[in-house]
């Protein structure tokens, strides 16, 4: 992507995102991803190609940091217990059951194997909530339903990336993996992130202190983000945990010292203009990328794949609410409909796709991409669109 590119896809993103300044009017990402696949049939930008380590090592650290410093800390600590069960346990579930769901259901559409109806799932199980947190709170105020969402899709990242490269591996033949093995891998990978961005998130909580210069503290917030990213990726753990974790730490520790309140200041200022910067290159993106696989005669399939992760993924969440005494008395079957339907697809299933493109033989894993595709647009779609009544409707 040149630089003349990248301009003119941030003046259009610019001109979105000021249409609808309070984004409590209509979900910017759709908008956004339906303008890059327009720009996909312009010569000027058809050229661009999206990869999957552009997504994951340029625009996901910021995003994935971004979103975990500002998420609070009391929040986390209160919802803890559901959050770790819908990002760990939960996602088992789902990828097992849409899965075998996809699988029976394909037969009379699309000729597709166990294998991959499972590459499917896991693609479309990591949640993507990006705008529709602000459409929720304008529309119903309820910060539980919100702290719920955000909470869960940090941490459901980096459990997807693993469930996904186990059936990657398997499906591409590169790799063939006993139960035994992929738990402990789980565990390896998700337990080690976890740990180093903490334990990263707390050295820079107490650095932050050696220096007063806002600007320095904000440089030292880059390196924290990417730094920790980059280095969890080194050594075989969960980059994503890691920035989660490391950015949720920091939230923690500025929020014990009230002497660096500058400092969140200096922090919001910069991280939200790279934000707002980043969603808008992100989404374009993805619809001039996802423009390509759309040409294909299984929207049909593709539009039930959509309403079956959805439909398990109120399934999970409402079972596993109303059937713990204690979450029963925390979240109503109100408020499970309402995380359930905030489950967008989003960036991460996207770098899941261009990770699978990557990986597997031209034609191999063509079906699976288009219908992961066209699943990821119509939940940004059907999804974002539907918030804001339903928070009203549900919350009144």
């Amino acid at each position: 992507m040149s630089a003349s590119q990248m301009i003119l896809l941030l003046l259009i993103g610019y001109i979105v995102f000021t249409i609808d300044k309070k984004q409590e009017n209509f979900p910017v990402p759709v908008i956004l991803v339906l303008c890059g696949v327009s720009l996909h049939f312009m010569p000027y930008f058809s050229s661009i190609e999206v990869t999957e380590s552009m997504v994951y090592h340029v625009f996901l650290p910021a995003l994935l940091f971004t979103a975990a410093y500002q998420f609070p800390a009391e929040g986390f600590r209160k919802n803890a217990g559901i959050i770790t069960f819908l990002a760990t346990v939960g996602i088992i579930l789902t990828v097992a059951l849409l899965g075998a769901l996809i699988y029976v259901l394909s037969g009379p559409f699309v000729s597709i194997s166990f294998l991959g109806a499972l590459l499917i799932a896991s693609i479309l199980t990591p949640t993507d909530p990006v705008s529709v947190t602000s459409i929720i709170k304008s529309a119903s105020g309820d910060m539980k339903v919100v702290e719920v969402v955000e909470g869960e899709s940090l941490i459901n990242d980096g459990t997807s990336i693993v469930i996904f490269s186990t059936l990657a591996g398997m499906f591409t033949g590169s790799e063939s993996v006993s139960i035994l093995s992929f738990f402990w891998e789980f565990l390896l990978v998700s337990l080690g992130g976890t740990l180093l961005g903490l334990a990263l998130g707390w050295l820079m909580g107490k650095a932050v202190h050696l220096t007063h210069h806002k600007q320095y503290q904000v440089m030292l917030s880059i390196i924290l983000a990417y730094g920790t990213f980059n280095l969890a990726e080194a050594i075989g753990v969960s980059g994503v945990l890691a920035t989660v974790f490391a950015g949720i730490m920091l939230s923690f520790e500025y929020g014990r010292a009230t002497r660096e309140d500058h400092f969140r200041e200096a922090l919001d200022g910069f991280w939200g203009i790279a934000e707002l910067s980043i969603l808008s290159l992100l989404f374009l993106l993805i619809g001039v990328q996802a423009a390509k696989f759309l040409v294909f005669d299984g929207w049909g399939f593709a539009f039930i794949i959509f309403a079956l992760a959805l439909l398990v993924r109120f399934i999970i969440i409402t079972t596993t609410t109303q059937l713990f005494p204690h979450w029963r008395r925390h979240i109503s079957w109100r408020e499970s409909v309402l995380i359930s339907w905030s489950g967008l697809k989003g960036s991460m299933s996207v770098y899941l796709i261009l990770s699978l493109y990557a990986q597997s033989s031209p034609g191999d894993a063509e079906l699976i991409i288009s219908l992961s595709f066209a699943a990821v647009l119509l939940s940004l779609g059907i999804q974002s669109l539907g918030v804001s009544p339903l928070s009203r409707k549900l919350m009144k």
